[in-house]
């Protein structure tokens, strides 16, 4: 028997055998437009301890040269263009054997694992982390009064670990679910600039000094409306296989030291890379859908 072949099943089939390796070729121009501006060597030399996540002091303003008849202004080429900003992530699980392990975020979780989340950006810029459970009011988990010096300034592939493996104690070191039902969601914010209005450094301590129960900080109705449309904007997004992988002594390294990572380093297990330079903010949502027994399961901030 003959099968008739028409020119539209043709070219779903071709759709069909093609679309994979489309798919493979974004994920690895996503990857490469990420990656590229790290170094590709570790550096010679450690810090002496972690860079502050305070504010950098801004530099000062030259003043303009004036031109005489012997004198003339020189002509100066200033580069205005500014690479897309990018956001990694890498969902780290807590083994039986108490080692850092890359795991997929829709998994089940069960009562008393425990997480981590590794960030990575491709610039300098200021990182805000908000969490809501079941889609209810939003709170900023990072930065932290008790963190940093309440400092959010992050350096480019400069990674950064919430919560820190070097807190004092095991159970401040992660993300632990508990018996607690609900829909958990972090909200990774990475700007250019200071998100304006928003408390940080000595303003955010003294607020949460003011008063028993205001911290931790909750935005206000626009601000958090802007971070929610920021979600709706076009993004490019790349996933990993490297699940299921240990994280590596270099990644330690260097987010307890301040340490940036080079090329030979693992990449983020998730990327997201704005589709233009001209965006100064960048959205990464990160949903926790896990169960345990017949319910979800919620982590809990460490005390």
């Amino acid at each position: 028997m003959r099968t008739k072949i028409t020119l539209a099943g043709l070219l779903l089939t071709l759709a069909a055998f093609g679309a994979p390796q489309i798919a493979a070729q974004q994920d690895e121009d996503v990857r490469g437009a990420f990656l590229t501006t790290r170094p590709k060597t570790a550096p010679k030399t450690t810090p002496a301890k972690r860079p502050s996540r305070r504010r950098p002091k801004a530099a000062p303003v030259e003043k303009p040269v004036t031109a005489t008849p012997g004198n003339p202004t020189p002509v100066t080429t200033v580069n205005t263009a500014r690479p897309r900003i990018g956001l990694g992530l890498t969902l780290f699980m807590r083994d039986s054997n108490g080692l850092a392990v890359r795991t997929d975020p829709s998994r089940e979780f069960r009562k008393g694992d425990r997480v981590r989340v590794l960030a990575e950006t491709n610039a300098d810029g200021y990182l805000y982390i908000f969490n809501t459970t079941d889609g209810g009011k939003p709170v900023m988990i990072y930065p932290d009064p008790e963190l940093d010096e309440a400092g959010n300034y992050i350096q480019g592939h400069v990674p950064f670990e919430i919560p820190s493996s070097l807190a004092a104690e095991e159970r401040l070191r992660w993300f632990t679910f508990d018996q607690n039902t609900g829909a958990e969601k972090l909200y990774f914010v990475f700007t250019r600039e200071p998100l304006p209005g928003v408390p940080t450094e000595d303003e955010l301590i003294a607020y949460c000094r003011g008063g028993a129960g205001k911290c931790p900080w909750s935005p206000g109705t626009e601000l958090w409306e802007q971070i929610r449309k920021e979600l709706n904007e076009p993004t490019m997004v790349a996933k990993s296989q490297t699940l299921g992988k240990p994280q590596t002594m270099g990644e330690t390294q260097a987010a307890t030291r301040g340490i940036g990572l080079n090329r030979e380093d693992p990449e983020p297990s998730l990327i997201r890379l704005t589709t233009s330079t001209n965006k100064d903010m960048l959205v990464a949502p990160l949903d926790l859908n896990h169960k345990a027994q017949m319910g979800t399961t919620s982590p809990q901030k460490p005390e």
